[in-house]
């Protein structure tokens, strides 16, 4: 199959959250099953052409798109995807992508991603390239199917090519006002009350996706189920439920050529399953570098996310006193709402021997609280799939998680199913979304850590486990023959 995957953020080019950890990984997976498959994003200000051998596409040269009834003169650099041979295209518009951050509040941010819709399209034209399927991600290329179906139907080249839309994260619809129909220069029958781009008297990207892609996914099972319900689904609940038969959720895999403690050169002690005692080595590194002494009875919580309400930080502020009074360290990296960035900051100043908090992002040590930690918390709102639990797995550090979306399908708890005479508990979770039942959960961890012949079985029941990209890939690659055959069936 010929597959054109569509998506704004790629690593290690471009990346604010886990779409860019399945863009730079899924594709190459997909490859690798016998495909072709050519990837396309925006060529922001921050991507560096030297470092990731990035050419000029001078056979296409210049080429001319129009949104909001001017035309811009719009360029295309190609590259590899690191460690593969799969091609990706770069769409170089300085005025909209040369800017501080991937995504903004400006005033055109529909239109900038308009545009790379638009000229992806029109660079298979040049190149007279026909996927069998678009595979499209999230809202900022959520518009494709009705371009191709409206701006391009003049073209036959796209006739046969099916479309399938994943939902990352459905939090993030691309709702604009009814002035996007003008700069996307779409025809205004696709625009009425209820109709397919209107809603609550805006247009919404996603819901366009929603109504014209064949297939629909999500990255995790559950959170395919949470997104038919009025809690998860955004407003979208609805309109994906008129679609559920069409409706699959595909837990996201892990690059584990990155995320691997025996391989991982971004920890100072690699380690594996059969020999651990490098573990408590990369923990007394870590403690170091942020400043907390080193005591093998005290647990270490770890901490990576970005700080907001979705992550869970409203009940983690709930009970931040009971938490901090727990015998256990705490090292936290993220960065984001200024009222937790405050939190964290407070607790590390005022229990320095506890707390330690770096404010913004920093690679190197995302790998080290991974390796390092014993415990590591993400107690969020909802999360589709998440990534850090199923790393901490694969690390020996076990995950103390809200039983939501891909956190519910990787993490099993360990009191939960021990009670029943099962003994494959990897982590712990809890379901009521408060205060209370995270600072429960965080307390049956620590009780358990200082049972080692338990804590060690726990390790082990997560370290066993594989969540690679070869199996998702499988799965996307047996829904997209859905797709291309749903299409034909039209």
């Amino acid at each position: 199959m010929k597959i054109a995957f569509v998506s704004s953020e790629v690593v290690p080019f471009a990346k604010t959250g886990g779409l860019a950890d399945v863009a730079g990984a899924l594709p190459k997976e997909i490859e690798n099953l016998g495909n072709e498959v050519k990837v396309f994003m925006p060529k922001y200000y921050s991507i560096d052409e030297n470092k990731y051998n990035l050419k000029y596409n001078n056979a296409i040269g210049e080429m001319f798109i129009r949104t909001g009834g001017h035309t811009k003169s719009v360029h295309v650099f190609n590259g590899k995807l690191p460690g593969s041979n799969v091609d990706i295209h770069f769409i170089d518009y300085p005025p909209f992508f040369h800017r501080h951050q991937i995504y903004t509040d400006d005033w055109d941010e529909d239109e900038r991603f308009i545009l790379f819709q638009k000229a992806v399209i029109e660079f298979l034209q040049r190149i007279s390239w026909a996927p069998d399927v678009f595979h499209i991600n999230d809202w900022q290329t959520a518009l494709m199917p009705i371009l191709v179906k409206d701006n391009y139907s003049w073209d036959k080249l796209f006739d046969k090519s099916a479309f399938l839309f994943t939902i990352h994260n459905i939090g993030y619809q691309g709702r604009f006002s009814q002035d996007t129909m003008f700069r996307a220069e779409l025809n205004g029958a696709y625009y009425y009350p209820g109709g397919p781009l209107e809603h609550e008297g805006g247009v919404n990207f996603m819901k366009g996706a929603i109504h014209f892609s064949e297939i629909l996914t999500t990255v995790s099972e559950t959170y395919a189920k949470e997104l038919l319900t009025a809690e998860y689904g955004s407003g979208m609940q609805d309109f994906l439920m008129m679609r559920k038969d069409d409706l699959y959720g595909i837990i996201n895999g892990v690059d584990y050529d990155i995320w691997n403690p025996e391989t991982d050169r971004s920890i100072p002690f690699q380690y594996s399953m059969s020999d651990l005692s490098n573990k408590i080595e990369n923990k007394k590194h870590l403690l170091q570098q942020m400043n907390l002494d080193f005591d093998p009875n005290i647990p270490l919580i770890g901490i990576i996310s970005r700080l907001a309400i979705q992550k869970g930080f409203d009940i983690v502020s709930h009970v931040i006193n009971e938490l901090v009074h727990l015998n256990a360290q705490w090292v936290v990296l993220g960065s984001g709402e200024s009222k937790y960035e405050d939190m964290f900051r407070s607790m590390a100043y005022n229990f320095p021997y506890k707390v330690s908090f770096y404010q913004g992002y920093n690679n190197d040590l995302s790998h080290l609280i991974e390796a390092g930690a014993d415990m590591f918390l993400m107690p969020s709102r909802y999360e589709p799939c998440g990534l850090n639990q199923i790393y901490s797995i694969k690390y020996g550090t076990v995950p103390i998680v809200r039983k939501t979306g891909g956190l519910a399908d990787t993490v099993q708890d360990w009191n939960e199913y021990n009670t029943y005479g099962m003994d494959i508990g990897n982590g712990y979770s809890f379901n009521d979304y408060s205060g209370y039942a995270l600072l429960h959960a965080v307390q049956r961890a620590i009780n358990d850590f200082h049972n080692k012949p338990v804590w060690h079985k726990i390790q082990m029941n997560g370290m066993q486990k594989v969540y690679s990209w070869k199996y998702s890939a499988e799965k996307y690659a047996e829904l997209y023959a859905r797709a291309i055959a749903k299409k034909k069936g039209n």
